[in-house]
Formats: structure tokens, sequence, C-alpha cells
């Protein structure tokens, strides 16, 4: 007995949203299509309906997880019209971001796999870089075109870095230190132009 189109399209929504979140979790080697399959509460022979193999859904899990970040932090920047890029500064270097990786910012989770990965990995990962190279210099108001890329630059690097040193590191104290430290340089960094 065959599943309808619409069964079909949400059994394969649900499995691309929790491979999404496990390889923000544990990256794109750890989870296995059977468990994968199980976790969705599907059957591993009926992983071939939905994708063309496992890279495949990686490929298609990766690009969702990297926009679910995108949106996160255009919605952060909107929250204090007043200060947009102070509001997405808070929101990345919050400990709540820091402790749940399965819905925080892929960029974080997949740099390293995106680098070692194929044209359509890293065409993936260099959108949503540019994506939130172009949603932190509208939030830098005032400054000129070039200015504001290269403060966008600085401002993601700094925020992906500290994120992910602050998950790293075993003491909590330090990971606390990190993410306040940064945040407060980054928001308390002077206005250029």
């Amino acid at each position: 007995m065959g599943h309808s189109q619409a069964a079909k399209a949400e059994s394969r929504e649900k499995v691309l949203r929790i491979t999404a979140r496990r390889i923000r979790e544990e990256g794109m080697t750890r989870p296995g299509v059977a468990e994968l399959m199980n976790e969705a509460g599907l059957t591993h022979g009926g992983f071939y309906k939905h994708f063309a193999s496992r890279d495949d859904l990686m490929g298609q899990a990766a690009a969702l997880a990297l926009a679910d970040g995108e949106a996160k932090m255009a919605e952060a920047a909107r929250r204090d019209p007043e200060e947009p890029r102070a509001g997405l500064i808070d929101a990345y270097l919050s400990t709540r971001h820091r402790d749940a990786p399965g819905t925080g910012c892929a960029l974080v989770t997949l740099g390293a796999a995106a680098g070692r990965g194929d044209a359509a990995m890293k065409e993936a990962y260099e959108q949503q870089v540019r994506s939130y190279l172009a949603l932190i210099g509208e939030a830098a108001e005032g400054e000129a075109a070039e200015e504001a890329q290269a403060d966008a630059m600085l401002t993601l690097s700094a925020l992906v870095g500290a994120l992910l040193i602050s998950r790293a590191v075993a003491d909590p104290r330090l990971s606390d230190e990190l993410l306040a430290t940064v945040a407060e340089r980054l928001k308390n960094a002077p206005a250029k132009v």
C-alpha cells in the first residue's frame, strides 16, 4: 500500500529536519542512515524513496541547517530596531545558543566539513556566509560600504570563532567569559566612517 504524495513529502521533511539537527550536534560523518530513519519512525528500506544517497541527504540537510541559522540571525537583528547589530551579537553569543548546537548556527559545526566537502557543500556554506555578511553589514549603520563589509567579516569571524571555542572548552567559567567578553568587545567597537 503506497503512501500519498503529501505523506511522502512529510516523511522526507521529517528526515531532513532530524538530519539537520543531528549534523549540527555531531557533524557530517556521525549519523548513519539507519539511525536517522529509525529516529524519524521510518524503515531503512524506505530511505531511497526520498534520497539518492547518504551524500544527497547530508547535502540537503546541511543546506537546511544553514538556512535555519540565517533565519534566526535575521530575527535576532530585528528584535531591537535601534541596535540591530547588538541584538544579533547578544543572541549569537548567548549561553542558550552555545548550549543548543542542534538548533544553532550551522556555520560553527559545518565549517570543517564544508572545507573538505564537494563543490555543492562549499557553495551552500558560502551562500550562508554571504547572507550573514549582508545581514551584519545592514545592521552596521553609518558605515561606508567597503568598511561595513570589512566590519561584517570581522564580526562574523569573531561570532563563529567565539561560539566554537566556548563549546569546546571544558571550564564552564571560561566558556561563559569567552561569550561575554567577545560580545562586549564587538558591541563596543568604535563606529567607523
